[in-house]
């Protein structure tokens, strides 16, 4: 018996179960892979506050002994479902039930903090030069590139703003479509098309990635011509677009069409004592300080509807 169980272990997930367990909660984070979610893949992290520089797995690394050494309990092992457990109303109020590949657990409350994956494109030796000149964060990694050529891909509202925020520190920057027309602002397409290092590659897929340890090209095919051509960049931010994975946890928290689970900056969810945190939620801005802030509100919110039981 916990009194909060929180599902996924990457920043979201961690913070809170820091701040459940500093408020006195009996508190286990469960995550199916390694803790530390997406930041783990980031070279350095300039952006969280009073923090100059740290790798993304030296960040993951210090919050999880940070949890762990406040007492909470880290469990690998992937959870299928959660549940209000049947029959478990009682003056201590409604328990959940947490279904595992490993055992069942009962919780006074749960944080769903399961995050979400940036869609890949889905070619040979991504995975490998992820990091090394693949990126899915041109907020996060842009400044790296300071001076270079890159290319961004996606035609949405993040494909634009990406490409418009490295217009400002790229020497050029290759917008790379599969379609003519973008889904993305009309504002921001235009204000995109009036600048004089962006270049659109319209009609065209990323096919492969070219270099050895470290990206060093790409080859695009137009779909029309059939046409490959081979484009010189030091990094290739992919922005098709985030899945979450909240299919089992349906019956108790609504989800919206793209699959996230509908919340607003209280993190709360339409089942009473079930909350949500990070990038697995409807939000505007998936960030790692973001994701760390909807940590503490989910948990100080957890702690107060268990202390009401």
């Amino acid at each position: 018996m916990y009194d909060i169980i929180i599902v996924g272990a990457g920043p979201a997930g961690l913070s809170a179960a820091i701040y459940g367990q500093r408020a006195g909660k009996k508190t286990a984070v469960f995550e199916s892979y390694s803790y530390g979610g997406q930041i783990v893949n980031t070279p350095e992290i300039e952006n969280y506050p009073a923090i100059k520089k740290i790798s993304g797995f030296d960040y993951a690394t210090a919050l999880y002994e940070q949890a762990s050494e406040l007492g909470a309990e880290v469990i690998f092992d992937k959870v299928e479902s959660v549940s209000v457990k049947d029959g478990s109303e009682s003056t201590d109020g409604k328990l959940f039930e947490v279904k595992t590949l490993g055992g069942v657990y009962e919780a006074k409350a749960v944080i769903l903090a399961t995050g979400a994956k940036n869609r890949h494109l889905g070619v040979d030796r991504e995975e490998a030069l992820t990091g090394r000149g693949v990126s899915y964060c041109a907020t996060c990694d842009g400044a790296f590139y300071k001076g270079k050529d890159v290319a961004v891909n996606g035609g949405g509202n993040t494909a634009l703003e990406d490409a418009m925020f490295l217009t400002n520190y790229c020497n050029k920057v290759y917008v790379i479509h599969r379609r003519d027309e973008f889904r993305g602002e009309k504002e921001t397409l235009l204000a995109l098309q009036k600048k004089d290092n962006v270049e659109f590659v319209l009609n065209s897929n990323v096919v492969k990635l070219l270099g050895e340890d470290r990206l060093s090209g790409i080859e695009v095919r137009n779909k029309l011509t059939e046409e490959v051509r081979e484009i010189n960049v030091d990094c290739l931010f992919v922005a098709i677009g985030q899945e979450p994975d909240n299919q089992a946890f349906k019956d108790v928290a609504e989800l919206d069409k793209a699959g996230y689970i509908i919340s607003g900056e209280s993190c709360t969810t339409k089942t009473p004592g079930l909350f949500t945190a990070g990038d697995c939620r409807t939000k505007q801005v998936r960030q790692l300080v973001t994701a760390a802030s909807d940590g503490a509100v989910a948990a100080l919110a957890a702690c107060s509807y268990v202390d009401m039981l």
